[in-house]
């Protein structure tokens, strides 16, 4: 599995460099350095689309000044799933109490139902 976020732009396979975001209320378009986590209203860009953005008229671009880096590869997600693996499994860690038999609860979106045998 690659960590290497792709750009953006239809058909383009470039690793991404740059992050778009948009300022609608101030008609802005903001180019800057890649964000560290993907996020639903940005757009990530390989360093040629980042260079060449162009928007509508009336609108400006503020963009990172210098060039933009390839992101290093990292393995920082990787190392936080094997963390969260490792504190799971820890032996000194209070164990959680059992629930009580017969009632029902709910927890986050699950629901505990009690046992239909008994």
């Amino acid at each position: 599995m690659s960590s290497v976020r792709k750009c953006s732009r239809t058909g383009c396979l470039q690793p991404a460099v740059a992050t778009l975001t948009y300022a609608y209320s101030d008609s802005t378009a903001v180019v800057g350095p890649l964000a560290t986590a993907s996020e639903p209203h940005s757009y990530d860009l390989c360093e040629q689309h980042a260079l060449r953005l162009t928007v509508p008229k009336g609108w400006e671009v503020v963009r990172h000044e210098g060039s933009f880096a390839e992101p290093d590869r990292s393995d920082d997600e990787l190392t936080a799933l094997a963390e969260a693996v490792r504190e799971a499994g820890r032996s000194d860690r209070p164990a959680p109490p059992p629930e009580p038999e017969g009632t029902s609860g709910r927890r986050g979106h699950l629901r505990v139902l009690p046992d239909p045998i008994s």
